[in-house]
């Protein structure tokens, strides 16, 4: 696999830092989670558990080993720095400056080895106002816009549905990473790697930021071509109380639809761009939706050449058979299901190892190849 032979030294809890080690285990990389006392990492105790761990805790840290070490602990800390000597990478989520006050900052570290690729991930980063400011993926979202075009039928801010916050910065810090490790077949330098979750949210916009560089004005989302301006990038509700969606504007797509429907008239309101001037084919369409239930619409649609899809709840979308054809649910050996591996090589694939790690499981194996204990327990861990 890609990434066999890399050993990753795993400080990050919850979901941004966890995701992309577990993707680098995914692919072959030897991923150490290093777990404190009192329960190790607050996701495996979040959310509906099943088989004795949380499905949350499961989605993030399959095929690590999991270490417990007392990082207040002066004995401890020096197990951490001889376990990252051993290491190509370092991944941890820390307020800016715990690392660095307990001895295993970026400075530290690249000073006792050069080569690391140390990557540092934080809320708002290492720098700036608000360096040591709280929050997580929901204020992230609030600070950098996207709540604010995330409206409901009332035309207020509703909650995300994503954490998108957490997963831009989870793919972010592996793309950086990667770069880092691969400049390093160059170098032999290393290097520090310093992810802000709003920074990563905020890149996620080119799309969307037309109103405010070209215009410095704030989009009004139901105008605009993404969040509700264009008839053909739209939900629609059917007869049954379910939804659907137009999901392309590209007026080959346009005009397909509205011929079938009798209405070619209206081509022209897409041609002229999205906004208010499409309430009438808005109008037309949900009018058409409303006519039939979410399966009539779903045969209906089949083998026309329109954008359309139906609005899946998570039941149905992971039990969708596009998932199953491209391996994104698997089951492991008690049947639990897991997310697939996303990125489809084809030479050296990726392999999901299922089996997440119980707390602190390989504390004592990983501890005696580097002839320590760990004053987390006191004792000798060479059994375990």
């Amino acid at each position: 696999m890609k990434l066999e032979g890399y050993r990753v030294v795993d400080l990050s809890q919850f979901l941004p830092g966890p995701h992309l080690t577990m993707l680098m285990a995914d692919h072959g990389a030897d991923v150490i989670k290093i777990e404190a006392p009192g329960g190790g990492d607050p996701g495996r105790e979040i959310g509906l558990r099943q088989g004795g761990e949380s499905v949350f805790f499961r989605n993030a840290n399959r095929g690590k080993r999991s270490v417990r070490l007392d990082l207040k602990d002066p004995a401890d800390r020096e197990t951490l720095l001889a376990l990252i000597d051993s290491a190509d990478v370092v991944v941890e989520s820390f307020r800016p400056g715990v690392a660095a006050r307990l001895g295993f900052g970026a400075d530290a570290v690249l000073a006792r080895k050069p080569s690391i690729v140390y990557c540092s991930i934080a809320a708002f980063g290492q720098t700036g106002p608000y360096r040591d400011v709280p929050a997580h993926n929901l204020a992230i979202e609030a600070l950098a816009g996207t709540v604010s075009v995330n409206l409901g039928n009332d035309g207020e801010p509703a909650m995300p549905g994503i954490p998108a916050a957490d997963m831009a910065s989870s793919l972010m810090a592996l793309s950086a990473i990667l770069m880092a490790l691969l400049r390093r077949e160059k170098t032999g330098r290393g290097d520090r790697i310093d992810i802000s979750m709003h920074d990563c949210l905020v890149a996620w916009l080119p799309n969307v930021l037309g109103p405010v560089f070209a215009e410095d004005r704030a989009p009004v989302p139901k105008h605009e071509r993404t969040w509700g301006g264009s008839a053909f990038y739209h939900i629609y509700r059917t007869r049954d109380g379910r939804h659907v969606v137009l999901g392309a504007q590209e007026i080959k797509f346009v005009r397909a639809l509205l011929q079938e429907l009798g209405h070619l008239e209206l081509v022209e309101l897409c041609e002229r761009g999205p906004g208010p001037h499409q309430q009438p084919l808005v109008d037309l369409l949900q009018r058409t939706f409303a006519t039939r239930t979410r399966a009539e619409w779903i045969e209906w649609f089949r083998g026309r050449d329109v954008s359309f899809a139906p609005v899946n709840d998570l039941k149905e979308a992971l039990e969708d058979p596009q998932l199953a054809a491209r391996g994104m649910v698997l089951r492991d050996a008690a049947g639990h299901r897991h997310l697939g591996i996303p990125m489809k090589f084809e030479h050296e694939p990726g392999q999901a190892r299922l089996a997440v790690p119980a707390y602190g499981e390989h504390t004592g194996g990983v501890l005696a190849t580097l002839g320590r204990r760990s004053a987390a327990r006191g004792t000798d861990e060479t059994s375990s």
